[in-house]
């Protein structure tokens, strides 16, 4: 177990580390929480605005189809609930379940090395909350966890810390969503995720940005597989931003562990979004997938990245990278990273960028539609994404969410 102080330490040593992929920011431009945290009684202390801007990422804030709630308003207040007939859940802020248990400490930085780069290192040594949420041994949490981070401070950081617990032969399916109303200028959100999916357990974790023009993000986020365990995770960004960089890294420690990630990106305005994922495969019947839609248009830019790395014999994984171009100014890369160290490491990559195909829009125009709706048709079938075993609620809010945006942007 690494001690507070060695946590803090290996922080500071890292305070210049840049990031290893996206642009450069300067962290001194930004203001940083005061530490004082308030709870909020009800959802009636929030505003209709900010309700508005739960639905906008799928949440519901009357929680009426919600196992449980976790909402973080900047980093000034707090909502969290479990609804009372829900059994074997726990959701509270981190502060709190480190006052409640010793052990929490021990997953702290574990599966996200606090010295990753500078933006690790100064979440570490700056005051952050963020939530706690734990399915106890054995219990199938059928509705969905809900959690929500609002951020609606300009020139400020939302410093987050997220600690998601499945434990063994558990399930849990969370939908969570990270806003910001367009008044927001030049904000920071600092989010710190991390993942534990025990033995035999099952976790599908669904999260949906809808941030303003100049909000910048840098997340840093990782999970640890135990055996025959399985982490789903669905990654939509749907709105313009200023940037976002973020690389999760899933490490399966167990024999027959699976991960599927997916992503889904509607790049629009001058937005930059460096995104993408990392599957190391270190247990034996390790399998592991990447998927990554996107298109891009008006002046955005893309790069998608995947990074496979193969450790222990009979293991397999998978890349797959699909860009649609809609405009001639924006810009797909795909940059597919394959690693293979041992001998019977199966990995494989498949990457396509292109624009709409005239053969598709001829079709469609002559069977009635124009141009515009024919376009349309093909950009809503392409941003698709269908999980297998996902609950429904979350398909539907996944495709409501890609719906909306896509109507707006079009």
């Amino acid at each position: 177990m690494t001690s507070d102080n060695e946590r803090k330490k290996r922080a500071k040593e890292a305070l210049n580390k840049p990031a290893r992929y996206g642009s450069d920011l300067d962290l001194e431009e930004f203001e940083y929480p005061e530490s004082d945290i308030a709870e909020l009684e009800s959802l009636d202390e929030i505003s209709s605005t900010e309700k508005q801007l739960l639905e906008s990422v799928g949440i519901d804030p009357e929680q009426n189809r919600a196992a449980g709630a976790f909402i973080q308003l900047d980093n000034e207040a707090f909502l969290a609930d479990v609804m009372i007939k829900q059994e074997g859940l726990e959701i509270m802020p981190l502060s709190q379940a480190r006052q409640k248990y010793d052990w929490v400490e021990n997953y702290l930085w574990n599966a996200v090395p606090v010295d990753t780069d500078k933006f690790t290192a100064r979440s570490e040594l700056e005051v952050y909350e963020g939530y706690f949420i734990r399915a106890l041994p054995g219990v199938k949490i059928t509705a969905p966890v809900q959690s929500c981070l609002l951020l609606k401070k300009s020139k400020s950081v939302q410093n987050v810390h997220n600690l998601i617990i499945a434990e063994e032969g558990s399930e849990m399916h969370i939908i969570t969503g990270c806003a910001a109303p367009s008044s927001v200028e030049r904000s920071l959100h600092l989010g710190i995720s991390e993942f534990y999916i025990k033995r035999n357990a099952k976790l599908s974790f669904t999260m949906v940005h809808n941030w303003s023009e100049k909000t910048l993000i840098r997340p840093r986020s990782a999970a640890i597989v135990d055996e025959n365990g399985i982490f789903v995770s669905n990654y939509v960004i749907l709105s313009p931003l200023r940037s976002i960089q973020t690389f999760p890294r899933v490490r399966l420690v167990g024999l027959y562990a699976k991960t599927e990630l997916n992503s889904v990106v509607n790049g629009v305005g001058e937005s930059e979004y460096d995104i993408g994922g990392a599957v190391s495969l270190e247990a034996r019947r390790a399998t592991g997938k990447v998927v990554s839609r996107s298109i891009a248009t008006d002046k955005a830019h893309i790069i998608a990245r995947g990074d496979l790395v193969g450790l222990n014999e009979d293991t397999k994984a998978r890349l797959e990278c699909d860009g649609l171009l809609l405009s001639s100014q924006a810009s797909i890369r795909a940059i597919p990273m394959l690693d293979a160290r041992v001998e019977g490491a199966e990995l494989s990559h498949e990457a396509t960028v292109g624009k709409v195909g005239a053969e598709q829009l001829n079709y469609l125009m002559s069977r009635g539609l124009g141009k515009e709706e024919a376009t349309s048709l093909i950009v809503s079938g392409f941003m698709k994404l269908e999980v297998p075993d996902l609950p429904p609620i979350l398909q539907r809010s996944i495709e409501e969410a890609i719906e909306l945006s896509l109507k707006g942007g079009m």
